[in-house]
């Protein structure tokens, strides 16, 4: 099927059993009956599939992470509380105390402060790497180092990455790749189909889409090799103590890695995806590709636009031809992407304010990805965390504003941003 049907009926292909809705259920429920002891126990020590509690499995939560699957091409996926915690889970189901990641300097700031401030009080460090120049990634890399993260279109200022290379640089050293595709979506690129290992996704984004509710998803490509490397991978290569010693690369086979995350990293923490949350994400995703088009068709036309403005110093997307990553766009995003992207104004922070501040039809807040459109100021917001050093890292100055281009009438849309513009 293609992407359209599948974004429709992947993980429920006919009606609701029970009741015949042809709308996915809520199922509102904690915990579900067993029909005896015997099936208890099997699902418990994880010989038979089924549900035992809303905080691993849910059958409305199901649906969400079989169609996210299918759309992304990968073999399992896991719908849990936030973006956060789906980027922090995919860590921590390979990484611990001593371990070591390699990221792109030009991920998202939360990211970015999990990686560089909160997981090395677990003991696990990261390098991060300006991912202009690949041969960082290879340079970073150390005997303990357990997978590359990057992004897809970087946080916030669009910039575009060789997936596909980074990719053969984390396999020919034994490591997976993780990438975080919150911003390209599945409909605008598949990074499994360019070597990806693990994908991520915050749902509140755009598949959710109208900044109703949060969740996030981690899809298993299934093609990562866990046994090949049992020393530098014993979580999922080795015996699981707290599964009797399974070992869940043979009891899961290519879905190890998610159902792992499933599993203990989940059943012992707890940041589940509500069956509520995950219905209306679902809504969402039915219409994922109608309003992607319109996000990027709106976005290239308003870059152009703002790129001629005397008042705007610098526009950061990559489908001008001015820009670093022009080439490398056209490429591997034929039909446009990048709904989220940065300009940078004449004058610095003051003038940034003043232009957020006059806007009308953008939104101030902190979020991305929305059918509204939104504006920020990442320097003071989304990115402030980062010393002034790491915010020049990545291209973030007191001047940087943040564009979130929603499906309004693009004629609209510049009209606001020019009356902001007149009053800088």
């Amino acid at each position: 099927m293609r992407f359209e049907t599948i974004q429709l009926h992947a993980g429920q292909e006919k009606s609701d059993p029970a009741t015949g809705a042809r709308a996915v259920p809520i199922y509102q429920t904690s915990s579900y009956v067993f029909d005896n002891c015997a099936q208890a126990s099997a699902r418990f020590d994880l010989s038979e599939p089924g549900n035992i509690y809303s905080r691993l499995t849910n059958p409305t939560s199901e649906v969400l992470e079989q169609r996210v699957a299918a759309l992304e091409g990968g073999v399992g996926a896991l719908a849990v509380a936030s973006g956060a915690a789906a980027v922090t889970y995919s860590i921590l189901n390979i990484a611990a105390k001593g371990d070591h990641i390699v990221a792109a300097n030009n991920i998202y700031g939360g990211s970015y402060n999990l990686l560089c401030n909160t997981l090395p009080t677990l003991g696990i460090d990261t390098t991060f790497v300006n991912p202009s120049d690949l041969s960082n990634f290879e340079q970073a890399l150390q005997p303990n180092t357990k997978a590359i993260f990057i992004e897809t279109l970087g946080n916030p200022n669009s910039s575009v990455i060789d997936i596909r290379a980074v990719a053969d640089i984390a396999h020919s050293h034994g490591v997976p790749l993780i990438i975080d595709n919150t911003f390209g979506t599945p409909y605008i690129i598949r990074p499994i189909e360019h070597g990806a290992d693990i994908v991520v996704h915050s749902a509140t984004k755009f598949l959710g889409g109208h900044g109703t509710s949060l969740g996030g998803i981690i899809i298993d490509g299934g093609n990562f090799d866990w046994k090949a490397w049992p020393d530098r991978f014993p979580t999922l290569a080795k015996p699981d103590p707290s599964y009797h010693g399974a070992v869940f690369a043979d009891v899961a086979g290519r879905s190890a890695f998610v159902d792992r995350v499933r599993a203990v990293i989940l059943r012992d923490t707890g940041a589940a995806l509500s069956p509520f949350n995950a219905f209306i994400i679902l809504q969402g995703v039915e219409t994922l590709s109608l309003r992607v088009e319109r996000h990027v068709e709106n976005a290239v036309k308003i870059a152009a636009w703002l790129a001629a403005h005397p008042k705007v110093e610098r526009v950061n997307h990559p489908s001008l031809p001015d820009h670093p990553d022009h080439e490398l766009y056209t490429r591997l995003y034929p039909s446009g992407a990048g709904s989220i992207f940065t300009i940078e104004l004449r004058g610095g922070q003051e003038e940034a304010r003043r232009f957020i501040d006059s806007l009308r039809i953008f939104s101030l807040l902190a979020n991305v990805a929305d059918v509204k459109s939104l504006v920020i100021h990442p320097a003071s917001t989304t990115h402030s965390q980062l010393t002034d050093d790491e915010k020049a890292e990545q291209k973030i100055y007191p001047s940087t504003v943040r564009l979130s281009i929603g499906t309004e009438h693009v004629d609209d849309l510049i009209e606001d941003l020019a009356q902001a513009l007149d009053k800088v």
